[in-house]
């Protein structure tokens, strides 16, 4: 199943600062926590998004995408395995963040 591009624009939204604050604790494959600053949430479509960045993400001018799923107060987040999905969304990060000017 390919990515389906959603016909509204995206919007900005704060669910996942709103529960944990400005900064998220993630485990990777081998049970360590690692520390990453949510730079941006927004909704697109039916589905919301964040992206993240590590101490280590920042000086290489990294994000890392993922979907936010809410479910009552519980709040996960989801790795975005789909290329073509993770392209669009960070397409959508660029048009929320940066002027046409700006653009990276």
């Amino acid at each position: 199943m390919s990515f389906q591009y959603p016909t509204s624009s995206p919007k900005l939204s704060s669910s996942l600062n709103e529960h944990y604050g400005r900064e998220v604790e993630l485990f990777n494959d081998e049970g360590a926590a690692e520390a990453f600053t949510i730079k941006l949430e927004f909704t697109w479509g039916d589905i919301a998004y964040v992206a993240l960045q590590s101490a280590a993400m920042i000086a290489e001018d990294e994000v890392e995408f993922m979907r936010v799923i809410v479910e009552g107060d519980d709040i996960q987040l989801e790795s975005i395995a789909d290329e073509d999905e993770w392209e669009a969304v960070s397409e959508a990060y660029d048009d929320l963040m940066f002027t046409d000017e700006e653009r990276p």
